[in-house]
């Protein structure tokens, strides 16, 4: 069986990571069974999860968990797509996780409160007089990413200002299609769900939060996914709440 590592639930969702949510989406629509581990981040080839062990072959990345996936078992996740669709489908894709992600990312990691809410909990198991300074290490290498990445070096507002009109973008292109392509779920659909699922956590007190609830259709397109894929976490408060 296909072992995916995992950080596990939190904040009311199968995952912490937006991208371990995808790559678990990836796996359901694929209709591949899994199961998974929660005690592989050291291990990881890449420095970062999620990673999956497929017989042996090990593949890091959720995108390239994707490719793997339809080559492996022949299946093509943007089945019944036309060349303009699937185009549209991977420039979304990119823009929720080169973009959208990010401001997320500052959201949880870069507000103290947030932080304390959230990200502080991963550090639980690390033995308290080492707690402290392994926060700060990890917060920085964090902080100088999305620095890297380009979107923390504007103002909080200009950051939010950018993601919203990604929340906007998102809500014009599903309209009231039940997925963001027509009438079956595609690839992009995995990313497009979890990130919604992450903008609408009720447990981090963010400006992405009201934003995203004002479009019913992203908040009924969460609900639905959840329920059809992670029944389990679709009465969590995050569901209710969110």
């Amino acid at each position: 069986m296909i072992t995916i590592y995992t950080f596990g639930p939190y904040f009311g969702l199968p995952d912490a990571s937006p991208f371990v949510m995808k790559a678990m989406m990836l796996l359901k629509l694929a209709g591949l069974e899994y199961r998974e581990d929660r005690g592989g981040l050291r291990r990881a080839p890449k420095g970062k999860l999620p990673y999956l062990d497929d017989a042996g072959t090990i593949v890091a990345d959720s995108t390239l968990i994707r490719f793997h996936l339809e080559e492996k078992y022949g299946t093509d996740l943007d089945a019944g797509l036309d060349p303009a669709q699937r185009a549209t489908a991977w420039a979304v894709e990119k823009m929720c996780e080169e973009h959208l992600y990010w401001a997320v990312v500052a959201a949880r990691w870069l507000d103290d409160a947030n932080f304390a809410k959230g990200p502080a909990g991963f550090f639980e198991v690390v033995p308290w007089p080492l707690r402290p300074i392994v926060e700060r290490l990890v917060r920085r290498k964090v902080a100088a990413a999305a620095w890297a990445q380009g979107l923390a070096r504007h103002t909080p507002a200009d950051r939010d200002r950018l993601a919203i009109r990604d929340i906007d973008a998102l809500a014009a292109l599903l309209g009231e299609k039940p997925f963001l392509t027509g009438e079956h779920p595609c690839a992009a659909d995995a990313t497009v769900f979890s990130s919604v699922a992450h903008l609408l956590t009720p447990t981090f007190d963010t400006p992405l939060l009201e934003p995203t609830r004002m479009h019913p259709n992203l908040v009924a397109y969460r609900d639905r996914m959840m329920r059809t894929y992670f029944p389990e976490f679709a009465e969590s408060e995050a569901m209710v709440a969110g």
